[in-house]
């Protein structure tokens, strides 16, 4: 007797609940939209970075094969322009159209500016310092410069080691030149007017 009192107690609890889904099938629903809900990945948002703006870029050519003083030559040249502009003058003595001033012996070349009185046409020379400048603009733009208001405040040329090598004919050994090119770029800064110059005005 217990038995079967037990079993329709049972009975009775199963049709309660039938109508209640029957009467707010909503609920069953809700149920499995938070079981769809806890199994979504969860998206983590990565923090953004600050945009860092450098001072300065450089470049820098190891062991390059050109003369140590053309390199200096080169590098005087250069220096307090912007690169974009002293590309272009390079690629007007790469084609003999205007000429490096050079100082100690060398070819005789009239109408020199800075009191130089000898210029060359380093075209080989010039081909390296194209490469570095077209580098070194691109890394100018990795750090935030504003390449238009860049200008060179480091050229310089150092001595590499000359390797010793056997030519061709069997001339014998030859040394060979190399040489070590830096250059660093900065914004050019607006210069403050001079106190007088403002009591002046």
């Amino acid at each position: 007797m217990e038995r079967q009192v037990a079993e329709q107690g049972y009975q009775k609890k199963d049709q309660s609940v039938v109508k209640q889904q029957k009467q707010n099938p909503q609920v069953k629903e809700k149920k499995e939209d938070k079981k769809i809900e806890t199994e979504k990945p969860k998206t983590e948002v990565k923090p953004i970075k600050p945009i860092i703006k450098k001072e300065f870029a450089t470049v820098q050519g190891k062991d390059l094969p050109i003369s140590y003083k053309m390199a200096g030559a080169i590098c005087r040249f250069i220096k307090n322009k912007n690169p974009q502009k002293s590309i272009e003058l390079l690629e007007l003595v790469k084609n003999q159209r205007m000429s490096i001033p050079v100082r100690g012996e060398a070819a005789h070349k009239r109408d020199q500016k800075g009191g130089y009185s000898r210029g060359k046409y380093p075209t080989k020379s010039t081909e390296f310092f194209i490469k570095l400048l077209k580098s070194l603009i691109a890394n100018a733009k990795t750090n935030n410069l504003d390449t238009e208001k860049i200008i060179v405040t480091i050229a310089k040329a150092d001595k590499a080691s000359n390797p010793i090598r056997g030519t061709r004919l069997s001339l014998g050994r030859k040394k060979f030149k190399r040489a070590h090119v830096f250059i660093k770029v900065e914004e050019k800064k607006q210069q403050e007017k001079k106190k007088w110059l403002k009591r002046n005005l």
